[in-house]
């Protein structure tokens, strides 16, 4: 009897573990650093890391950089976080893509950016003149 008291007792401590980190994951991606949002705005197509660091530099205009170390270091936390999965590798290249969860990260962080420049635009006065009209 005591080896069944003790296994639920191990698997609900499991459990919260779980439901603990999953909260926390899910926090620590609440704000994304500018590195983490173009990253992820490049993995809504399947593409490989190289790629990835092309793609950032393009969409910036250089104004972001990802280096290698940073960026495999995001794939790596993406995929265990179930945000982005492989999805092939070619010539050696490992092709990732942005799957649902990520989706909605991207979007609410989207949404949250939006917001702050309306309040920006709204308290700085740089509304532009056919906004007003």
């Amino acid at each position: 009897m005591e080896s069944i008291v003790m296994y639920r007792v191990w698997i609900y401590n499991i459990s919260i573990l779980d439901i603990w980190r999953e909260k926390m994951a899910r926090k620590q991606l609440q704000n994304l650093t500018e590195p983490m949002y173009y990253v992820m705005l490049s993995l809504l197509k399947p593409i490989h890391g190289y790629g990835i660091m092309k793609n950032v530099d393009k969409i910036t205009k250089g104004r972001v950089k990802v280096g290698a170390g940073t960026l495999y270091a995001l794939l790596s936390r993406f995929e265990k976080e179930k945000i982005v999965k492989k999805v092939s590798s070619e010539d050696g290249k490992k092709i990732y893509v942005l799957i649902e969860k990520g989706l909605e990260i991207l979007e609410d962080e989207h949404a949250r950016l939006k917001l702050l420049v309306e309040d920006g635009n709204l308290l700085l006065g740089e509304i532009s003149y056919e906004e007003e009209n």
